[in-house]
């Protein structure tokens, strides 16, 4: 199921590590916003490496300036594809403006899929096997 394969999105990365689906989206200087289209991009990626097998999901958000639009936003919550695929998502993020950012999208756009927002990547790791174990039932 897991593939090390890095798979890059315009300024966004994708990875499979131990069942959890990383994207990380790379630090610009510039404020950038996120459109449909780019969404649309996403989630053929996410669909190709998850391979039908649904995972928790760490977005990590360090260092980025940005917004996106009401119809990307929405598209991220309510695509069939990643509401089959999402198990769980941790949001790794360094910012007042990133976790504003983040609880608006959960409030607004996706208040069902758990969710976690940590500070660094061990706990958001810790928090996805979790919800992971959780889904597939512990062994």
């Amino acid at each position: 199921m897991d593939n090390h394969k890095v798979v890059k999105v315009g300024n966004t990365k994708f990875w499979i590590e131990d069942g959890i689906l990383f994207c990380q989206f790379l630090s610009t200087d510039n404020y950038s916003k996120l459109d449909l289209n780019k969404v649309e991009e996403y989630i053929k990626a996410i669909e190709k490496m998850c391979q039908g097998n649904p995972m928790p999901f760490v977005v990590d958000i360090r260092g980025v300036k940005g917004a996106f639009t009401p119809e990307a936003g929405n598209l991220m919550a309510n695509s069939p594809i990643l509401k089959s695929l999402r198990i769980s998502e941790a949001f790794i993020l360094n910012s007042i403006g990133a976790k504003l950012l983040i609880a608006s999208y959960k409030r607004i756009y996706d208040s069902t899929t758990p969710h976690g927002i940590f500070g660094d990547i061990r706990l958001a790791k810790q928090y996805c096997t979790e919800t992971k174990n959780d889904f597939y039932g512990r062994e």
